[in-house]
Parts: structure tokens; sequence; C-alpha cells
């Protein structure tokens, strides 16, 4: 029980450090800059970046921009007005991590980008419906993979949510595509984290040949991600990275 409630007050953490970094999101700002205002926040609630250091990751954001899936390293490119911008973001509380993400737009965009964010957060909570007791891992991927692709859009396959607690990262993986009734038995108490990493066109990806972190859309098409540190209970799961 008390790990539950190190891993609450990480999300927790998690999600008010993301808030307050989105409100920053705008055209004009550099995603190094966001990424310091993050470290600044976390390092203000006495916790640590989940990610600074992870497998040699530099920095404390992942900041994916339009065609970038997922662990964009932050840098001096500006936002501009229309893009889009995934950031990825976690912390370590007490040994213990919560993880998030959020797809925020800059400025105005595009109906059609508007679209495939509304189309990614809300695979997420199709996702996490079906996050209880007694159901398997393949009904999570099964309901992500069934809601985007009726919008013609596809999950990525090469990456997938986890389980999260101890380790940022830790079993089992939690794939954005899948069959129903498949996969581990969920249980009371676990904590995990769903993260869709839906792609406009298809679901083919490519890492980034220069820095060997940023996973981009092999087709140059737009990507978008959510994710959510979840606790499995019976009948509701309880999003802990929810403010």
């Amino acid at each position: 029980m008390k790990d539950i409630k190190l891993i609450k007050h990480a999300s927790y953490i998690t999600a008010l450090v993301l808030q307050e970094v989105g409100k920053q999101v705008k055209p004009g700002i550099t995603t190094i800059e966001l990424d310091g205002l993050a470290e600044k926040l976390t390092k203000e609630y006495k916790c640590k970046p989940a990610f600074k250091g992870y497998g040699g990751f530099p920095n404390s954001i992942c900041a994916s921009i339009n065609d970038e899936v997922i662990h964009g390293i932050p840098s001096q490119r500006i936002l501009k007005e229309g893009d889009i911008v995934g950031i990825d973001f976690g912390v370590k509380y007490k040994g213990f991590y919560g993880d998030s993400a959020v797809t925020f737009k800059v400025g105005n965009i595009a109906e059609s980008t508007q679209k495939i964010l509304d189309v990614t957060k809300e695979a997420l909570m199709k996702g996490i419906q079906q996050a209880v007791n007694g159901n398997r891992v393949g009904d999570i991927s099964f309901a992500v993979q069934n809601y985007v692709e009726k919008y013609g859009y596809s999950a990525v396959r090469k990456f997938s949510g986890h389980g999260v607690g101890k380790q940022l990262q830790q079993p089992p993986a939690i794939p954005n595509f899948g069959e129903q009734n498949t996969g581990e038995i969920l249980k009371n108490g676990m904590t995990i984290a769903i993260e869709p990493m839906i792609n406009e066109g298809n679901y083919d990806v490519k890492i980034s040949e220069k820095d060997g972190w940023a996973v981009f859309t092999v087709d140059g098409k737009l990507s978008a991600h959510f994710e959510h540190t979840v606790l499995i209970r019976d009948n509701k799961p309880q999003i802990l990275t929810k403010i």
C-alpha cells in the first residue's frame, strides 16, 4: 500500500508539471526552454526528472514535433504556429515513478491535425476502460487499435506502454495493437502506463540516425501521443496522472 501511495504522488507531480509546461507551449518558444521549466518545477516539488540519464537520455522531457513519434530531444528548435508537440515526462519520488504524455497544439492548428489529437486522446480512454482486474493486456491493446483504425489511423507497433512503479519501465509491455483475451492477466494493485502512439499514415517508424533517439514516421505524416499512469482496480481503473 505504501508503494501505491508513492507511485500516486510521483504520478500527481508528473501531471502537475506537465500541465504547467503545457501552458507555455506557444509559437516562438523552444523545446529546450520547455525542458528547463520542467526540470525547475520537478526540483521545486522535491522530485527527480525520471528521463534524465535514463539509458543515456540527456534531458528531462521528450519533445516530439509533428512527424516525430516519441523520444525527441529538446533543442533550440522553435515551435511554429500549426505545429503539434508531444511532451512525454515522468518523475521519480522516493524510488517510485510516474509517467505521462500529452500532445499539445501550437497556436491554431488545421482541422485534420486536431482530429488526430482527439482520436488519440479518446483511444487512450478506450484503453484505460479495459484496465480492470481480470481483464488481459490484449483487451487494452485491442481497444486502442480498433478505435483508431476506424478513422484510418494506425497504432505504432515498435513501441508500447509498460508497467511502471519501482522502475520507469517494467513488465508487462502494453502494446497498442492486439487481440482481445490475450496476454497477461491484469490484477488489482498493478500500475501501468498506457500510451497510444498513433500515426496519421502507416505504423512504420524509423529512429534518427543523427541522435539515435528521436523516432519518426517513415512516411513523414503526423503522429500523436497521449499517456497516463493507471492503477488497476476491480471495476473502474484509477488514472493517477490526472489533476
